[in-house]
């Protein structure tokens, strides 16, 4: 049986149907998967040696350009991979009309959310089988259900896996002790205060943890500038491809990082993932791994340094001691 994951973006979102792909993999090991996903994102859905071919969409750029030939001839072409997969089954694991139009693309039978289920209800309509799947559940069960009811299986939600290691190469600091520091999101009231920041870097220094960062536009890279002026044993990592960052990621012994795809990355990697949230909350999206922990400003507060560096030290020594 040849089935396509439809989950284009985003990153988190990526990263959370990890768990549901292992479920087949030992529910259905005579399955092979591939995916359509954003291209930003194809480096992310690489990391799981379970998938094949990974088809790139690019409906971001394509909605700025719809008047462009290049956009239409690209569609075409993905369109005609998309056939040319022959799958006997798509799976749209994102419920969005977009994402919808694009599982159809295929022209083999779809499964998604019914319509209560769906993040958008009138994706619904485009689905061959449609399955009920409550609201109220983290987004990672949530998608394990779905693969399960799509493909016939009764997922052990009792263990939870992703799957992935990090790629190789794309790191100097292999061996040294490290924290990376994910200060970048996509929001001003979801970013630490760049003070915070230097003080957590400062604090790890004192614990013989040396930070690391990086930043891949022109406001994260102000803000990791100031860290590495402020921390001078903080390591300033420049804007690299994403692979590379997973894979500096993939070997730091700690990782504290802001409500970001990257932070959700390390999580899925087994690493010890203290993730700061300030101003949404991480009920039904929040990062999920082993040795992650998620601390939640009151509303109105914020969030210390002394509190975050706590957390951190408590996820050390709890990965430290199932090591043992």
């Amino acid at each position: 049986m040849k089935v396509l994951i439809v989950k284009t973006s985003s990153m988190g979102d990526v990263i959370h149907t990890f768990p549901a792909v292992e479920d087949a993999r030992r529910n259905r090991p005579e399955i092979s998967f591939d995916w359509c996903v954003e291209e930003a994102f194809a480096a992310i859905v690489a990391l799981h040696p379970a998938i094949g071919t990974i088809h790139k969409v690019a409906i971001r750029r394509w909605r700025k350009n719809l008047l462009d030939r290049e956009t239409w001839r690209e569609a075409a072409g993905l369109r005609r991979a998309l056939r040319a997969g022959r799958y006997d089954l798509v799976i749209d694991a994102q419920g969005l009309l977009k994402s919808a139009l694009v599982a159809k693309q295929a022209a083999a039978p779809v499964a998604g959310f019914d319509r209560p289920s769906a993040r958008e209800p009138k994706a619904a309509l485009f689905y061959d089988r449609r399955y009920t799947v409550p609201r109220d559940l983290h987004a990672i069960e949530r998608t394990r259900r779905l693969f399960g009811l799509a493909l016939g299986y009764e997922p052990d939600l009792s263990a939870l896996g992703s799957g992935i290691q990090p790629p190789a190469g794309g790191s100097t600091l292999v061996g040294e002790k490290t924290a990376f520091l994910l200060h970048g999101t996509s929001r001003e009231d979801k970013k630490w205060p760049v003070g915070d920041w230097i003080e957590t870097a400062r604090l790890l220094v004192e614990r013989g943890i040396t930070p690391v960062t990086t930043w891949s536009n022109e406001a994260e890279k102000a803000v990791a500038e100031a860290i590495a002026k402020a921390v001078s044993q903080a390591e300033l990592v420049p804007k690299s491809p994403l692979a590379e960052i997973a894979a500096l990621i993939g070997r730091s012994t700690l990782v504290i990082g802001a409500d970001t795809g990257l932070t959700h990355l390390a999580s899925a990697f087994g690493l010890p993932t203290v993730a700061v949230f300030l101003a949404t909350e991480p009920g039904l999206t929040g990062p999920r791994g082993p040795f992650s922990s998620t601390l939640l400003a009151q509303p109105g507060g914020r969030m210390g340094p002394d509190a975050v560096i706590a957390e951190a030290e408590r996820l050390l020594e709890l990965k430290s001691q199932a090591a043992a």
